[in-house]
């Protein structure tokens, strides 16, 4: 009875240690992946902060400027019809909360406004609402797993022709902020049309003396600008995402492996006592047969 045990004892604590081996790779390969988009993250973000400064400094030369990407002056009031929902979700789960959270912002947004078409990011939001019978406008493959601005430039230009269309009256988002390795918050923000109070110049800041001069006009600058200031909001948040994804499944496989760790000296002690045990069995056993053989020999005397 004994022998099988320890057998059985073996055998998982065998399956624990390939186990552990699993979690701790997976854990080295997020943290390789981590550091590499948040490089990419810090090499891109200074473009994009500057000609988001262009977008406020052709506001502050002409605040009246017409353009389809805005709210007209005054106006901030939700739009009517059909909205854009683009849903940053991974590819695989064994990342803590991270895909439920990201689904729960976007239910939310489909619970207040219905008439939601849904261009998903990640297998794991594909599967998620093929399965709750959600249809889904469009799905981006692969995305998820290798955030780059030629992928982000392809989802930017799918939404912007919807909204230029007209079909889509509004754009949102749905992803994962990382705000520092703590902590990581879903969140959903209206992407189109901007709110005109988003490039306006800090109260206390000058106006310009001396306006530039724009060519053809503006508004063209502005709509020739926008576009490519879209397609970096969507890499941004394709990268945070990523980055708050193996941040998440960090934390996962290290909250596994000291699991794991703690299973395996449980095991060991047991595995230890039982094998003392069966030792003990076999020592008492060879005494009382050789105390036994001793007796016959006794008698026989």
């Amino acid at each position: 009875r004994h022998m099988a045990s320890i057998k059985e004892i073996r055998t998982h604590i065998k399956s624990v240690e390939q186990t552990l081996k699993i979690t701790n790779a997976m854990y080295l390969i997020a943290s390789t992946k981590l550091r590499k988009a948040r490089n990419d993250l810090a090499n891109t973000r200074p473009y994009f902060d500057a000609l988001r400064g262009e977008i406020k400094r052709v506001f502050r030369t002409a605040g009246d400027v017409d353009s389809p990407y805005f709210y007209p002056p005054d106006n901030n009031t939700p739009l009517e019809g059909t909205y854009g929902c683009l849903v940053i979700t991974a590819d695989k789960g064994l990342a803590g909360a991270y895909n439920q959270n990201v689904i729960k912002e976007a239910e939310k947004l489909l619970a207040q406004h219905p008439d939601t078409k849904l261009y998903v990011v990640g297998e794991y939001g594909r599967r998620y609402f093929d399965q709750h019978r959600i249809p889904i406008e469009h799905s981006f493959l692969y995305t998820a797993q290798n955030p780059t601005l030629d992928r982000a430039r392809e989802i930017s230009a799918l939404l912007l022709d919807g909204f230029l269309a007209g079909t889509l009256k509004e754009i949102f988002v749905v992803y994962t902020d990382m705000e520092s390795s703590l902590l990581s918050e879903a969140k959903s923000t209206r992407l189109l049309p901007f709110h005109r109070m988003q490039f306006a110049p800090p109260a206390k800041e000058k106006a310009v003396q001396e306006p530039f001069e724009f060519y053809p006009s503006v508004g063209a600058v502005l709509n020739s600008m926008i576009p490519s200031y879209v397609s970096g909001f969507l890499y941004s948040a394709l990268l945070d995402s990523f980055c708050s994804e193996q941040n998440a499944r960090m934390t996962a496989m290290d909250a596994a492996n000291q699991n794991a760790e703690e299973l395996l000296s449980a095991l060991r002690l047991q595995y230890n006592r039982v094998r003392q045990a069966a030792i003990t069995q076999e020592i008492t056993e060879i005494s009382a047969g050789a105390a036994a053989q001793r007796g016959t020999f006794g008698s026989e005397g």
